[in-house]
């Protein structure tokens, strides 16, 4: 026994210097429990309030006051307007020193006509590209904001248990053009130790998704101009068909994912949204002009997509006398979590959903400009479940008829919560 009994006596002054620490937790965890419900309503009431009132990228005047007029009223320290165009930055100061740790949502919606058929749709109309038009929250942005919204009221009736400070970030265009990456280049994140967000999918409500590492993809949007020699369409051999070779064109860029690049490392996708050529149907014309997306989960798999894309579209076109350009500008990069800070985190997120589901999943193929956030300081962006009740599935993001299940919300006001306070805890 006596071998034993200094390290025991270590053990146990390391074991009771770390019980303040343990009771502290648990303290805030029980009282953001508490909290949590009792703003429950009120978030559900703040969900409904932006799906019935959607704004377009850059536009979200409105949604800005509201959310200004919110977080004013829960006396915080500081709210930023106009921050990136139409964005609002709320700052929270702890009752005890401590670093900056931030949250984020945001707040544009889509130009979609909804047909969800709820008693709080949206009946906002606009025009988009010439054409009469709906919008809608069709990507879940309503949520987002809502639970943002929750969080801050839940932090702010507690800010004698937060060591530092909480600078939540209403983002606005994530839908593009210019939103998270104007932001960082505004210096959002300054003097910040690190960044939470999430994004509602059609899951089993309350469930929460996360990836250490590339959670959602890069997207890059592509544009190739085919260029030809316009004829008569009964006699082809006196032109270069751009149609054709168009085709050609598709077809061989299917090949870089199926036969080129080693999917085993990520998976890739590339593909053609559209394509516009002639407006005759017996003239061949000169140009076909075709645009499309692609996404990547690699940053060295990334460029070399890219790399091919152009060549083969640029060969292509040469092998049957016409000329080819594919041009790519940068898009978003991939969202990818910090591997320590998802390990560090991952309890939290199984505390905060629902009946303890919280998963490792795959690779998501959408893409978030959070990873212009996650770019600069350690960042964790997880998906949260709002399909309904007792389904597991939904209508995709960007439908007209996606749905989000207020069940789920609460869930989304603990997590973001919690791993905030957990964070600034965790730096003392």
């Amino acid at each position: 026994m006596a071998l034993f009994a200094k390290p025991i006596l270590r053990m146990t002054a390391v074991l009771a210097a770390l019980l303040p620490v343990i009771t502290i937790a648990a303290d805030w965890q029980t009282e953001v429990d508490q909290r949590v419900q009792n703003v429950n309503d009120k978030v559900i009431e703040l969900r409904h309030h932006f799906h019935a009132y959607p704004e377009l990228s850059n536009q979200e005047f409105k949604t800005a006051q509201k959310i200004a007029a919110e977080l004013s009223a829960l006396g915080f320290d500081e709210v930023q307007t106009g921050v990136a165009g139409t964005g609002v930055i709320g700052i929270l100061k702890g009752s005890k020193p401590g670093p900056t740790v931030a949250l984020r949502a945001d707040m544009d919606a889509l130009p979609v006509t909804e047909k969800t058929g709820l008693p709080f749709a949206s009946t906002v109309t606009t025009e988009w590209r010439g054409t009469e038009t709906g919008v809608m929250h069709a990507c879940g942005h309503d949520a987002h904001m809502a639970i943002l919204l929750g969080a801050a009221e839940v932090l702010a009736g507690i800010r004698d248990q937060i060591p530092g400070k909480i600078k939540f970030i209403f983002q606005p265009a994530e839908e593009g053009p210019g939103g998270a990456d104007v932001m960082v280049a505004e210096g959002v994140l300054r003097d910040t130790g690190a960044i939470f967000g999430l994004h509602v999918f059609p899951a089993p409500a309350g469930m929460i998704m996360y990836k250490p590492e590339g959670f959602m993809a890069a997207a890059d949007t592509f544009s190739v101009v085919v260029k030809g020699v316009q004829t008569h369409g009964s006699m082809p051999w006196k032109g270069v068909d751009p149609i054709a070779v168009s085709a050609q064109i598709i077809n061989n860029l299917q090949t870089i994912v199926s036969r080129q690049i080693d999917v085993s490392k990520a998976p890739a996708v590339v593909s053609i949204g559209s394509i516009n050529g002639g407006n005759r149907n017996n003239i061949i014309p000169e140009e076909v002009v075709m645009s499309g997306t692609i996404r990547t989960l690699d940053m060295a798999m990334r460029a070399d997509v890219h790399e091919r894309i152009k060549r083969t579209v640029k060969l292509t076109a040469e092998s049957f006398g016409a000329t080819a350009e594919a041009t790519i500008p940068d898009g978003v990069p991939v969202t990818a979590n910090d591997v320590e800070l998802t390990r560090q985190m991952a309890p939290v997120l199984k505390r905060a959903a629902a009946d303890g589901n919280a998963q490792l999943v795959k690779p998501i193929m959408g893409a978030e400009d959070f990873s212009f956030f996650a770019n600069e300081i350690p960042a964790l962006f997880f998906g949260l479940g709002v399909a309904a009740d007792g389904e597991v599935d939904g209508a995709a993001n960007h439908s007209p008829y996606f749905y989000v299940n207020d069940k789920a919300l609460s869930h989304g006001v603990k997590a973001m919560s919690s791993l905030a306070l957990e964070w600034l805890h965790s730096q003392q």
